[in-house]
């Protein structure tokens, strides 16, 4: 009986410290990215949201403002938005 409380004690134990330490790391990857971009060494995609080197090569440019996408698929979302690309058509499968 006192194996099994002991045993199950540990486990609990064992559990908590697992979750802290998982908890912990989330926030520090967190204040990371917060810190990234900030600092301009990250861009959010304008299309999906995603949070992307500020290097991307996949860029469009507007006037003197330039774009920067996670994705060619992005890009040419963005493009078909500005009405520079013609829409999708579903008989390309």
């Amino acid at each position: 009986m006192w194996k099994w409380l002991i045993l199950a004690l540990v486990g609990y134990v064992l559990y908590r410290m697992f979750m802290n330490d998982r908890k912990k790391s989330g926030e520090d990857s967190k204040k990371e990215k917060e810190h990234l971009v900030a600092t301009g060494d990250m861009v959010k995609d304008p299309v999906c949201g995603a949070y992307i080197d500020a290097d991307s090569n996949i860029t469009v440019r507007d006037g003197s403002t330039v774009h920067r996408f996670c994705s060619y698929d992005c890009r040419d979302e963005f493009l078909r938005r500005a009405g520079k690309l013609p829409e999708k058509t579903g008989g390309d499968e």
